[in-house]
This record gives structure tokens, sequence and C-alpha cells, in this order.
């Protein structure tokens, strides 16, 4: 199983998107600061996910994601499993 992840930074209210095999451990690796680019914008909050059967369709869905550059949509997806 394969997961894409939508978390948002208590530090600036940014989202960062990503996709993982282990949804548990990536969120604490994110917020230990073991990534780079969250490091600076911690802590970390898991605001949406979807699974998926194979690498691959997790992969293009995050990529769909990253293209949307836009808070509004991210923003409606998130509300929408509220």
């Amino acid at each position: 199983m394969f997961f894409v992840y939508i978390l948002q930074s208590g530090l600036d209210a940014s989202y960062y998107i990503g996709y993982t095999s282990n949804l548990e451990r990536r969120l604490e690796e994110h917020n230990s600061g073991k990534t780079r680019y969250t490091s600076k914008k911690l802590p970390w909050e898991l605001k949406y996910y979807e699974a998926f059967e194979s690498k691959s369709e997790a992969i293009k869905r995050e990529l769909f994601l990253k293209k949307q550059k836009n808070r509004k949509f991210y923003e409606r997806l998130i509300c929408s499993v509220d």
C-alpha cells in the first residue's frame, strides 16, 4: 500500500505533498527534521491522505497534486474528508 499525503506547517501554514509506503514513519521523519525541505517549517500536521495499491499510481497522483500549485484546491480537497 502506498500513500499520497498533504502536510501543513504549524510555522507558516504552508503545505507539503509527498508519497510513502509508511505514513506514520514518514510523518515522524518530517517532524524530527530528517527531511531537508520540511525541517525549516516544523511542526507538520497530517491534513489529508489517499491510499493506492501501486507505487506508480501514488507517484502519478502526487505529481498531479504538486502541479496544481493552488492553495484553494488543496483546502477544498482537505475539507472534502472532514
